[in-house]
């Protein structure tokens, strides 16, 4: 692969995130959540094993979100008309969606509501 093609690569995937972003309302709320989470680690001062931990469930919950998107315009391409198989493969997409986000939300919990606890309970 030529440097330039590389490069090129690079701008496919970056475009294609932007178009997940630009399109999905949830995965723009699942980035906010993301961001008010970091800044949460960041004040309560997380170690270097509890950000991995976040980055890769933030990662994990994005990329469901991607491969959602990615099953619902193939579905899309593939049939106009209602078919049952075609409601069955973008409810499941959407489900694997909503597993992630949920076990997220229990790492959320188990990294930050120990610390945050700890921090509000000093300022009572």
């Amino acid at each position: 692969m030529t440097h330039s093609n590389f490069l090129t690569s690079f701008r496919y995937a970056f475009s294609g995130i932007w178009h997940v972003l630009r399109t999905q309302r949830t995965a723009r709320i699942h980035l906010s959540v993301a961001l008010v989470v970091v800044i949460l680690g960041l004040g309560l001062r997380l170690s270097h094993i509890e950000w991995a931990i976040i980055a890769l469930t933030i990662a994990l919950v994005l990329v469901a979100e991607a491969f959602n998107t990615v099953a619902e315009t193939a579905v899309d391409l593939a049939t106009a008309e209602y078919h049952p198989l075609a409601k069955i493969a973008k409810d499941v997409a959407a489900g694997a969606v909503l597993l992630m986000a949920i076990a997220a939300v229990i790492v959320g919990l188990l990294i930050l509501g120990p610390p945050l606890w700890r921090a509000l309970l000093t300022m009572l």
